[in-house]
């Protein structure tokens, strides 16, 4: 795959700006129903309706034991997309992704660059980017509809956030094992996933700081890895996470899908997590402020999402991917 640079083919997908304001998921399922009968049909052509039914059955079940703060809004997505999926898909966590946070060259503000990695064919074109009002303010979420956590957003004036997913624990000698361990494990949990902890983040947290304590201090019931990018060039840090303790590696820094901070044995995650990490290393700092950075490893056939984000100039750029290449033109804020 060949980097992305432009200018792309007319025939492109132009990625909405849709305005939630205040209705959070619900109201972005309502303004883009098409595209999230899209989605819930991706998911079942990529894991089978059984599993969607299953997936959707559990889902359920340990949203209600654990009193989640979004299983209603869930439900509520999964009533407007009239087919199954929407438990299932809001809690999966099977991409993989490449961040890296560092100043902007520009010498305005910290700067991020990211993108997300999943074999769900059909997610870069159906790519949105919604505009929500949460407590503390607006911010930009580059999503799906019927998603109703949060995976990549920029929060104009306050930071920008992404989530990275950490390596499968190595329990025994068979991966299926290990599987069904993480997910016994999962399901005996009451806490709060990782996707909507940055939910939460950017409804409610007014600073950079007041983000960094949230996504340091909530336990969490599974690990992840966070990257957030504040207003000033030293604001920004990836927050390596296990359900209780945390590890901060301050920015310029970058994370892919392989532990740095901690000594967990693990199964390695994605395609070439190392060799995406050394690349994203290389571009972070002389990157353009274009998708000329995206080249192999980062750019790799299961990339659906490209994003810059930088929260002080409250600029975003988007791209959604397939495995042919782009699926949509960019989108600028």
């Amino acid at each position: 795959m060949d980097a992305a640079t432009g200018p792309f083919p007319p025939e492109l997908r132009t990625i909405p700006l849709i305005e939630a304001g205040n209705g959070g998921p619900v109201a972005l399922a309502e303004a883009a129903p098409e595209r999230l009968r899209d989605v819930l049909t991706l998911g079942r052509r990529h894991y089978g309706r059984v599993a969607l039914r299953l997936g959707d059955w559990a889902g359920r079940r340990w949203l209600a034991k654990s009193d989640n703060p979004y299983g209603g809004e869930i439900a509520a997505v999964a009533a407007r997309g009239g087919r199954p999926g929407a438990f299932l898909l809001n809690l999966s966590y099977e991409w993989t992704c490449t961040t890296g946070v560092g100043p902007d060259p520009s010498g305005n503000g910290a700067r991020m660059l990211r993108t997300l990695d999943w074999p769900l064919d059909g997610l870069g074109a159906n790519l949105v980017v919604a505009r929500h009002e949460g407590d503390m303010g607006p911010f930009y979420n580059v999503t799906w509809p019927g998603l109703v956590g949060v995976v990549t957003a920029m929060a104009p004036g306050r930071f920008s956030v992404a989530l990275n997913q950490t390596p499968m624990r190595r329990y025994s000698p068979w991966c299926w094992l290990d599987w069904s361990i993480a997910r016994g494990r999962w399901w005996r949990s009451r806490a709060i996933p990782p996707i909507h902890l940055l939910r939460r983040v950017c409804d409610t947290c007014r600073t950079y700081a007041d983000a960094k304590a949230a996504l340091v201090e909530t336990a969490l019931c599974l690990p992840a890895f966070f990257t957030l990018s504040g207003i000033t060039p030293d604001q920004g840090c990836v927050i390596e996470r296990l359900e209780d303790r945390a590890a901060v590696r301050e920015a310029p820094t970058s994370v892919a899908n392989h532990w740095m901070a901690f000594d967990v044995l693990d199964r390695p995650r994605g395609e070439d997590s190392v060799g995406r990490w050394q690349m994203m290393e290389q571009v972070r700092q002389r990157a353009a402020a274009d998708f000329s950075w995206l080249v192999p490893p980062i750019l790799n056939e299961t990339t659906r999402v490209a994003v810059i984000a930088n929260a002080a100039q409250g600029f975003l750029m988007v791209q959604g991917f397939e495995a042919d290449g782009p699926a949509t033109a960019v989108f600028t804020l």
